[in-house]
Parts: C-alpha cells; structure tokens; sequence
C-alpha cells in the first residue's frame, strides 16, 4: 500500500516541537504532526481544589478545545452552545489522566497544573499529538519551582508521548492521518512512558474483529512511533539526560 503522503508503514509524518511558544504560561509548546497543530499550556497555581486542600498534594488536570477553523468546515464553538460535547470531555480526562499518571502529587505539594491543549489545525490525531505537547509543558512549568537535578524532589516520574495506529487496506499502520483514519479497520490509540509501560489502550474494530497477532504487531509499531517521539520531547526541552526522577 502506497501511503497517500508516501511515508513508509513504520513512519511518522513530519513532527515538530517548539518549546516555550507562550509569553506568559509558566510552560508551553506547539506540536506540529504533520498538518496537526496543537499549542499547549501549562500554568502552575499555589493552590488546590477545595476538596483537596490540607492533604499536602497536588494536583493536574486538563482542557481541551478545538478552533472553529481547525478542520475543512468550520464547527460552532461549544461554549456558544454552553456546553462542552462527549468527545471534548473524553480528550479532556485522557490527556488529565496521562499526565497524573507520571507526576508525583505528593512532590508536587498544594500546587495545581492547569494543562490547556488548543487544537489549531486537525489532520488526525489530535488527542496523542495534546498528550505528546503537554508532557513537555508540563516539564517547562515544572522547572520554575523545581530542580530536575534533584531527584529527590523533582515531581515528574516519567515522559510520556502517545501516537496512534491502525489497520488500513489490511495493512498496519503508524500515524493515521484523517484520511486514513476515516478508513481504518482497526484505529488504536496507544500512551506509553519512556521506562516503555503503557498509560493508556484505546482500540477499537471499525469493521472485523482483529486478532492478538495483529494487537502485538500494531502495540510494536507505535512502541517504535513513541521512542522517535521521546527524542522529540528531549530536543525541545534541552537535554539529553532523562528529565524524571528515576
């Protein structure tokens, strides 16, 4: 199968990370993955939900929204409909979910991170380019209260980066982009750590059952995906070195 942008199976299309692309959020970036852009937020607060107060923890959660021109024909925004749609909820608590999974609430102490992930342009994979974005966000806000050299107290336990796979014209492929995606057998979206576990599993049969053969064959395909990826995030944020606590 000849991909319509001529990338190979196991080939991402082109990604870059801009680092520090806000004046004023304590971490920021814009993702690009191929034509999908997605600019992300980080900002810190001293301070915690009512609810969480006096427990000595933190805590991340997420927004996301989509621009009214982010696609080919202009969606309505959905604050004007006064109410946020199923799928903004669903993106809004994966990305959340994510990026709690690898900080260490009690390191964090009563701060709260607000992660806004504004989606520009989509051509696919919106939801895995967020939580790629806000990962390195996350590491830029953090590094205004925290030390990365210091293990003992730097909150952020892992990277995480996400991408996406499926199964087109009965090939196994990495990256969708919509127009693949549209026509995907099986779509999945996989989240992993750089210490290579997995976040979250999100696959789904479009058409025909798949079977374990293919679940392992499209797990290693984005496996392969979201190590390129981690270069990524460590080339916007400056270093090399691993940026957790270990």
């Amino acid at each position: 199968m000849i991909r319509s942008d001529g990338r190979r199976a196991d080939e991402l299309r082109p990604v870059t990370i801009e680092p520090g692309f806000l004046k004023y959020a304590e971490g920021s970036a814009l993702i690009s993955v191929g034509n999908t852009r997605v600019l992300c937020a980080a900002s810190l607060e001293d301070r915690v939900p009512a609810w969480m107060k006096g427990r000595g923890v933190g805590w991340v959660t997420a927004e996301y929204a989509m621009l009214p021109r982010a696609t080919q024909e202009r969606t309505q925004r959905e604050a004007s409909k006064g109410r946020l749609g199923g799928r903004t909820h669903e993106i809004q608590r994966i990305i959340g979910r994510a990026l709690r999974a690898v900080t260490d609430m009690a390191r964090l102490g009563e701060r709260t991170v607000w992660l806004d992930c504004d989606v520009i342009q989509a051509d696919g994979g919106t939801r895995t380019a967020a939580v790629t974005g806000a990962c390195v966000a996350l590491a830029l806000a953090l590094r205004t209260r925290f030390d990365p050299a210091d293990r003992a107290h730097w909150p952020l336990g892992a990277m995480v980066a996400a991408t996406s796979v499926g199964i087109v014209a009965g090939q196994p492929l990495l990256d969708l982009a919509y127009e693949e995606d549209s026509k995907a057998l099986v779509d999945m979206n996989v989240f992993m750590t750089d210490a290579g576990r997995f976040v979250e599993l999100q696959g789904t049969a479009e058409a025909a059952p798949f079977d374990r053969r293919e679940l392992e064959t499209l797990l290693g395909l984005a496996e392969l995906g979201i190590r390129r990826l981690f270069a990524f995030q460590d080339a916007a944020l400056g270093t090399t070195l691993p940026v957790h606590a270990g």
